[in-house]
């Protein structure tokens, strides 16, 4: 095998695959990327048997081939090199020749033979999404993904269309079983099964199909393929593991009585819990809020560092509530509002509270709170 390719596009697909790369030496192979070379062009294919992405990018091939390498430390020394043409090429026994300018290197490499096989996607049979959607959906409900390896269940981000009387809706739900993040999209009709049954994407998985729709917009396609997503954008294919179990009815915690809406400047709400939550520890990590009409009182104490209190304007006219959060699960679902104002909707000081944005009905936030 012997192929040539500019310093920056080979960094640039080395960088990408990091993220997958098998760290615990279980198995060997599991930390070397495979790279095939054949007609103008290379794949770089990385796994760690749960997900596994296949990359394409340009070079000129003079010898097609494949051989499989450590992809962290190739990476590293492609880092390194000058800014000049990368020559590449395999020896006998699986040894690499690597030259960059007057730098030179052999590398040991392992058989592609031992490589996982990496199944070939009919396209055919993607289902068509907006990136930009994808991504902020992905975003807005990440955020309560459980990180509790026992609650494997939990890992991740369950994924369903829903066939509404008004069309069809795609929605994303993550939930660590102290706050739950919902996100809704209108979307074309899927014939997909899968889909309309209901998928949990794993935890890793939708951090890479996050970094896909980074990217630049576009389309981004999906498919299943028996108990893995397919997730596909230009040249760049990624194969994940489904997580295998049932999502908990999520629908039986959504609060369905909550009449006392407090309408309150985003930013304004988001800086006080900062600066709140900066008393706040392991130990004594509750922020109290106290509303009463036109007004929300926040105050944090901590016997270890002192204590603080805050109010803000708000729109609310109702009686007086005491109630008691963590505030990183506000904090965290109002960084990905983007809207000026935040609706945060209670029943009283002991029952769940929503958070959602004032306009926007696609995105909403359950917290349970803490006990007075």
């Amino acid at each position: 095998m012997e192929f040539a390719i500019a310093k920056e596009t080979f960094l640039k697909a080395l960088q990408r695959v990091q993220g997958i790369i098998e760290n615990r030496k279980t198995m060997p192979i599991l930390s070397n990327v495979l790279i095939d070379a054949r007609a103008e062009k290379i794949d770089l294919i990385v796994t760690d048997l749960e997900v596994g992405m296949k990359s394409s990018y340009p070079a000129t091939v003079t010898g097609e081939g494949k051989i499989t390498v450590s992809a962290k430390k190739l990476y590293e020394i492609i880092k390194e090199l000058p800014e000049q043409e990368i020559l590449f090429s395999t020896k006998e026994n699986d040894w690499i020749d690597l030259r960059c300018g007057k730098a030179h290197f052999n590398l040991v490499g392992l058989s592609p033979e031992e490589f996982p096989f990496f199944p070939a996607i009919n396209d055919s049979t993607f289902i068509r999404f907006d990136s930009t959607m994808v991504r902020q959906m992905v975003e807005t409900t990440s955020l309560a993904i459980c990180h509790d390896e026992t609650k494997y269940n939990l890992n991740g981000i369950f994924v369903k269309a829903l066939e509404e009387e008004s069309g069809v809706l795609l929605r994303m739900v993550a939930t660590d079983g102290h706050r739950l993040a919902i996100s809704e999209r209108a979307i074309s009709p899927v014939d997909s099964q899968d889909l309309k049954n209901g998928v949990i994407f794993p935890k890793k998985g939708i951090f890479e199909l996050k970094k896909m729709t980074e990217d630049d917009d576009g389309e981004i396609l999906i498919t299943f393929l028996d108990n893995s997503a397919v997730v596909k954008k230009k040249d760049t294919v990624v194969l994940m593991r489904l997580v295998d179990g049932f999502f908990p009815d999520y629908t039986r915690v959504m609060p369905q009585d909550n009449d006392k809406r407090i309408t309150v400047n985003r930013n304004d709400f988001f800086h006080s819990l900062r600066r709140m939550s900066i008393l706040s520890s392991e130990k004594f990590k509750g922020i109290m809020m106290e509303l009463s009409d036109g007004s929300m009182e926040l105050s944090a104490s901590n016997p270890e560092l002192g204590d603080a209190r805050e109010s803000l304007e708000i729109s609310y006219n109702g009686p007086l509530i005491s109630v008691r959060f963590n505030a990183r699960y506000l904090i965290d679902a109002l960084s990905v509002i983007d809207e000026d104002l935040v609706d945060l909707e209670l029943k009283d000081g002991l029952s769940p509270a929503i958070i959602r944005p004032h306009q926007d009905k696609g995105f909403l936030s359950v917290i349970m709170p803490m006990r007075v």
